[in-house]
């Protein structure tokens, strides 16, 4: 993007798209949006995403640096548990950050989040290991790890509402979409970082030291975006305060929403981080594939990811966000099992086709999400009720995902458990799905 976003002034549903008519209080006009916004805006959540990729991609070398040596179903299982720990703690980071965004202002919250995030990050990558220090060091990687969790439940869904609160109602979808964008951006360069360590060293090497780089080149995206947000993030004033904090009163006046939009993300949570954080370890498990192949096939289908969302975020403006819900959650109910089946033939061909299909139904899912969120909740409590609904589905069903899927595979011995688990998941959140009240292109506030 080289030039700056305007308002349209072409009619459309409610008036949203009226000259003046973007979403600020009165229908003031908006000043046109800097893509720097943009960025500001996106780059934190690369930043967060990253890191828990590169966390989940290398969970086998977790296990062996930071856990016993011996049993390796217990060292994998323990690696993806202190992952698992660290997605609890959204809902408490969707707590605190929610509350700075309302009280404070959206680019306070965005600012502390990333600041914390790339702290805890580079400390990943200067741990000492189970050999060097005992039991001491699966401790500190759970400190770290809890401290990440606790920033990345403010981030995503703040970064959301920074961008949908500035954006012409035409395009919101579009422009919300950005932050899932980073998100997704961010798990593509942690997969590729990972691929490429893998391949420029031997396996030996890689667990001994080359794990470490990854986290230690976090510090460049942290700072980067910190500095960013400094100098370019506008942000509109707060609010005017509310007489109870703003969470109590999210809970009074937009209870149901917040229990709706926590069943919504819940597919959110089994399935991208069943999907793209754990099926590098399956593939090595269940196909056999070489490391090297399961994290290029992983990233490749993040690149197809990547690609689809602007496109889908923008359907969304153009056909309504819950036309493109619906039908993605559909689709994982019906072909969750057939692309798992073809996940499971250990055919590399195959594999990539199932997993590219699971990135269509995952753009079209994850692409407008933010702006539906967005669009549920008023002003006033919007940080504080958006984060506490998507951190509660993210932090029960999405930390928990590789897990499930462990379990599955190694001691059920059942190589379709995860699909059926995703089939399930999806039943649920399609229920909600038809619940929801399309919103697009209508003025915000």
């Amino acid at each position: 993007m080289t030039g700056a976003l305007t308002v349209d002034a072409a009619p459309g549903r409610g008036g949203a798209d009226a000259p003046g008519g973007a979403d600020t209080p009165g229908g003031a006009a908006r000043p046109a949006l800097p893509p720097r916004v943009i960025l500001a805006g996106a780059l934190g959540n690369m930043l967060e995403w990253y890191d828990f990729a590169a966390c989940g991609y290398l969970a086998a070398v977790f296990a062996k640096n930071f856990f016993p040596a011996g049993d390796s179903f217990v060292g994998l299982i323990s690696a993806f548990g202190i992952f698992a720990a660290s997605f609890l703690m959204r809902p408490l980071g969707g707590i605190v950050f929610g509350h700075v965004g309302d009280r404070y202002g959206r680019r306070a919250a965005l600012l502390l989040s990333v600041a914390l995030m790339c702290v805890s990050t580079v400390a990943i990558g200067l741990l000492p290991t189970y050999a060097a220090i005992g039991i001491l060091a699966p401790a500190l990687l759970l400190v770290l790890r809890l401290l990440q969790g606790l920033s990345i439940g403010g981030e995503y869904t703040t970064s959301a509402i920074f961008l949908a609160e500035q954006s012409p109602p035409r395009w919101r979808g579009f422009i919300t979409g950005f932050s899932s964008m980073g998100a997704t951006a961010g798990i593509l360069l942690g997969s590729a970082v990972a691929a490429l360590v893998a391949s420029l060293m031997p396996e030996a090497d890689m667990v001994a030291w080359g794990w470490r780089v990854p986290f230690l080149l976090g510090i460049v995206l942290g700072l980067a975006t910190l500095l960013l947000r400094r100098t370019a993030a506008f942000d509109a004033a707060p609010a005017a305060p509310l007489a109870e904090a703003p969470l109590v009163v999210a809970f009074a006046t937009d209870g149901r929403n917040i229990l709706r939009a926590a069943v919504l993300n819940a597919m959110l949570g089994a399935g991208f981080y069943m999907l793209f954080v754990y099926l590098a370890t399956y593939m090595q498990q269940v196909d056999r594939l070489p490391e090297r192949m399961a994290l290029q096939i992983n990233t490749a289908s993040m690149v197809l990811l990547l690609v689809l969302s602007p496109l889908c975020a923008a359907l969304s403006d153009m056909l309504g966000r819950k036309v493109l819900l619906v039908g993605s959650l559909a689709g994982f109910a019906l072909f969750s099992w057939p692309l798992f089946a073809m996940l499971s033939s250990g055919q590399a061909g195959q594999v990539m086709l199932a997993q590219a299909g699971f990135a269509v139904l995952t753009a079209a899912y994850c692409a407008p999400m933010p702006a539906i969120l967005v669009e549920m909740f008023r002003r006033a409590t919007r940080c504080s009720a958006m984060s506490v609904g998507y951190n509660i589905a993210l932090g029960l069903i999405g930390g928990t995902a590789p897990m499930v899927a462990v379990y599955l595979v190694n001691r059920l011995d059942d190589d379709m458990g995860p699909a059926i688990y995703l089939i399930v998941v999806a039943l649920i959140s399609l229920a909600a799905a038809l619940t929801v009240t399309d919103k697009a292109r209508q003025v915000l506030d």
